[in-house]
C-alpha cells in the first residue's frame, strides 16, 4: 500500500501563530495529506474548550499536545518564563514524539515537519530525523526581510546583540522597503527584558534557516514584492484564511460568539465600526474610557470585542457609568468574534485594529478600511504599510500623555468613513488579494499547489 504523506505541524504557542498555522494545516489536509498538529498542553486545552460540540472538521487533522516544561499552576502570561521553558524542554519532547510515531507504523510515519519560524529548532530536528523541513513565517514580508538582514545590521554596528539600536537613524534593508525607527522595530520595547525576548524571535530563524527545504510565508507577493525579493527561495501563500465551513476549527483560543453576526444583519450596509485588538493587547482604565467615549461620540453602531484579559491590571473591563445604557440600541459587546465572517459582512464600515498580521490580512482581503492602533512587535510596521503604502487606513495618534483621546478617535473615524479614496484603495487591495488565491494563475495558489506536489512526492 502506498504510504500517505504525513505532515507534523508545530506553531509557536500564541494565538497569532497558532491561527495561521492551523489554517495552513487545514488546507494541507484538504489536499489528501495526513496532518498532525502539535500544540503545548495549555494551548491544546484552550482550542478544545473553544470548539463547538461535535464539530465536523475535527476529523481532518489530529490534534496532539506536548508539555511546555512549566508546572500546571505557573503563569503562562509571563512570556519570558514561558519562552525559556519552551526552548529548554520542547525540543526533547518533540524529538521523542517523532521517534515514537515513526517507529510504530510504517504507514503513519511523518514525512515532513512544517514549523513556525519562532520554533526554528523544529527544523533542525526534522533534518536529524531524515524528514523534509518546511519553515513558515506567519508575518509580513518586510519583517521577514529585516530578520534575515540582522547579521548585516550587527556587523555594521547599527544594533547590538540585544537588539538595541546604536545609531540615531532609521533602519533600512532596501530603498524600496519602508525603514524602521528605533521605536517601530519588532523588538523595540522600553523594558530591556522584553526587548531581548522579542529580539530573540527575530534572531532564532536566521540560526536555523539553513535547515529548511521549503520556505512559506503568510504574505501576498503583489503587495509585498519589494521585501520578498530580498528573501531567497521564499514562497508567499497568503492570505491564509479559513474556509467558511472550517472557521470554527481555525485555532481560536476563545469560543466565538456568533450572535454578533445576527446583530450585524440588522444594521445598514457600511455602517458598523468593528473594534478588535487581537489576543494580547491590554489597556488601562483611562484608555478604555476614552475609547468608549470616542465610539459614543461618532453616533455610529459598533461591535466591540472586549476580552476578559483586556485590562493591564488583570481586572475585568469596567466601562464608564451609564455608557452601556446610552449606546444599547447601537452597540454589541462580545468576548471573541468570528472575525473573518464579521469583516466579510456588508454592514461593517471599518476595522479599528491593533494591526496584527492576521487581522491585517483578513481585513484587507475583505476590503475593509482600517483605523490603526498598534500595540507591539510588527504591528507598527503593519500600520505603516496600511496607511502609507497601500493607503487603506488611518493611524490613531497619542497625545502628550500617551493617551489616544476620545476626540482623536471620533474625528479619525469620521474622516475614515467619509474618505472615498481610502474606500477605493481598500477595494483595489481586496481584488489583488483575492486574485492571488485564484486557481487560474493566482500567485499564492500556484505556490501552495507546488508545495503540496512536493510534499506528496517525498
Amino acid at each position: 500500500m502506498e504510504r500517505q504523506p504525513h505532515a507534523l505541524v508545530i506553531p509557536y504557542p500564541a494565538q497569532g501563530h497558532v491561527a495561521p498555522l492551523m489554517k495552513l494545516a487545514l488546507q494541507i489536509a484538504s489536499h489528501g495529506v495526513k496532518v498532525t498538529f502539535v500544540n503545548t498542553e495549555s494551548i491544546h486545552a484552550k482550542i478544545k474548550a473553544s470548539l463547538p460540540e461535535n464539530v465536523e472538521e475535527a476529523h481532518l487533522i489530529s490534534l496532539v499536545s506536548l508539555p511546555d516544561g512549566l508546572e500546571l499552576d505557573d503563569d503562562r502570561t509571563d512570556w519570558v518564563k514561558l519562552n525559556d521553558s519552551i526552548h529548554r524542554t520542547m525540543p526533547g519532547y518533540l524529538e521523542d514524539f517523532i521517534l515514537k510515531v515513526n517507529g510504530s507504523n510504517a504507514n503513519q510515519k511523518f514525512t515532513c515537519v512544517v514549523a513556525d519560524t519562532s520554533v526554528g529548532w523544529a527544523l533542525e530536528l526534522a533534518k536529524k530525523a531524515g524528514l523534509q523541513a518546511v519553515a513558515v513565517w506567519p508575518a509580513g514580508g518586510p519583517c521577514l526581510a529585516l530578520a534575515l538582514h540582522l547579521p548585516q545590521l550587527l556587523e555594521a554596528g547599527i544594533i547590538d546583540t540585544d537588539g538595541t539600536v546604536l545609531k540615531d537613524e532609521a533602519i533600512s534593508v532596501s530603498k524600496d522597503v519602508l525603514a524602521w525607527t528605533s521605536t517601530e522595530i519588532g523588538w523595540g520595547f522600553p523594558d530591556p527584558v522584553f526587548q531581548k525576548l522579542f529580539f530573540g524571535f527575530y534572531t532564532i530563524f536566521p540560526q536555523y534557516y539553513k535547515f529548511q527545504d521549503w520556505f512559506l510565508c503568510n504574505s501576498i507577493y503583489e503587495l509585498d514584492s519589494a521585501a520578498l525579493q530580498l528573501v531567497p527561495n521564499v514562497f508567499p501563500i497568503g492570505p491564509l484564511l479559513a474556509s467558511n465551513h472550517l472557521a470554527t476549527f481555525a485555532g481560536n483560543l476563545w469560543p466565538q460568539d456568533s450572535t454578533c453576526l445576527q446583530w450585524l444583519d440588522n444594521h445598514a450596509s457600511g455602517s458598523v465600526i468593528y473594534v478588535a485588538f487581537g489576543s494580547s493587547t491590554t489597556v488601562d482604565s483611562q484608555q478604555l474610557h476614552e475609547l468608549a467615549f470616542g465610539l459614543e461620540l461618532t453616533g455610529q453602531p459598533f461591535l466591540w470585542v472586549i476580552r476578559s484579559d483586556l485590562m493591564n491590571d488583570g481586572s475585568l473591563a469596567k466601562l464608564p457609568e451609564g455608557f452601556i445604557n446610552r449606546v444599547s440600541n447601537r452597540a454589541k459587546f462580545v468576548e471573541w468574534a468570528p472575525q473573518e465572517k464579521v469583516l466579510a459582512h456588508p454592514s461593517v464600515a471599518c476595522f479599528m485594529s491593533h494591526c496584527g498580521w492576521n487581522s491585517t490580512m483578513e481585513g484587507l482581503t475583505m476590503g475593509v478600511p482600517f483605523l490603526c492602533w498598534p500595540y507591539l512587535a510588527d504591528q507598527f510596521c503593519n500600520r505603516n504599510y496600511i496607511c502609507d503604502v497601500w493607503r487603506i487606513g488611518l493611524g490613531l495618534r497619542k497625545d502628550e500623555n500617551g493617551v489616544i483621546t476620545r476626540d482623536e478617535i471620533s474625528s479619525k473615524i469620521k474622516t475614515l468613513l467619509s474618505s472615498q479614496d481610502i474606500k477605493a484603495n481598500a477595494v483595489h487591495v481586496k481584488e489583488v488579494a483575492r486574485k492571488s488565491l485564484h486557481e487560474s494563475g493566482g500567485s499564492s495558489c500556484r505556490n501552495f499547489n507546488n508545495f503540496i506536489q512536493h510534499i506528496k512526492s517525498i
